[in-house]
């Protein structure tokens, strides 16, 4: 499936502060911005000097609190973060958006909607279908006034989406070098990342899930 190079909605956001971020892998400075339409808070987190005009390595990174904070194997969403972090702090300089666009823009409670659907035996397009949603309903358009802020215009981006490359395309952002982020398949999402790249796209190799699977986002 060939990405679609969709025009985003114009999105106002607000600078709002920032702090030292101490991780495990790095000290990073956390920046905050509001979203005008919805009120929602988008985090930047930023290693090094990323103003100086070179690529940037980053990551693009929309919220999963059932992967990113509860370690849930049905995804490989928190991996890719904790993978995202290690490579910008090994690196020593760059950037991680991190979106506030819960399961592919549907929100928390459809997401908790959609695995019960794909207990049920949908796959991760099929449920958000059944539930009245598109396959994937994030706006990448934040992503322009975050980075401009830093005066980042291009990327080393670290994505299997080739729908986010192709947006950056759109808002103006050069993508210099794709980074694949290939981690954590896994017995529970294997089905959900074979369905990622059959039906979304996404550039890593699909496999024959296992017979003793029971489980996909």
């Amino acid at each position: 499936m060939q990405p679609v190079a969709e025009q985003p909605v114009k999105e106002d956001l607000d600078y709002v502060t920032s702090c030292a971020l101490p991780t495990p892998w790095a000290q990073f400075t956390l920046h905050a911005f509001v979203e005008h339409a919805t009120g929602k808070e988008h985090l930047a987190m930023v290693l090094g000097d990323i103003g100086n005009g070179e690529p940037v390595l980053a990551r693009v990174h929309s919220e999963c609190l059932t992967g990113d904070v509860l370690f849930s194997q049905r995804c490989d969403c928190g991996a890719q973060l904790e993978g995202a972090l290690k490579r910008i702090a090994e690196e020593g300089r760059g950037v991680l958006l991190y979106l506030r666009q819960e399961g592919r823009g549907i929100g928390l409670i459809n997401k908790m909607r959609a695995y019960r659907l794909q207990e049920q035996g949908a796959d991760t397009v099929q449920a958000n279908e059944q539930l009245g949603f598109k396959p994937d309903q994030r706006n990448y358009a934040l992503v322009e006034p975050m980075l401009k802020q830093f005066g980042v215009k291009s990327l080393k981006l670290m994505t299997n989406n080739p729908r986010k490359i192709a947006a950056m395309g759109t808002l103006g952002v050069e993508v210099a070098e794709r980074v694949p982020l290939l981690v954590n398949r896994n017995a529970f999402n294997q089905h959900y990342l074979n369905t990622k790249a059959l039906k979304l796209g996404h550039m890593m190799t699909p496999v024959t899930p296992p017979a003793a699977e029971d489980g996909e986002l």
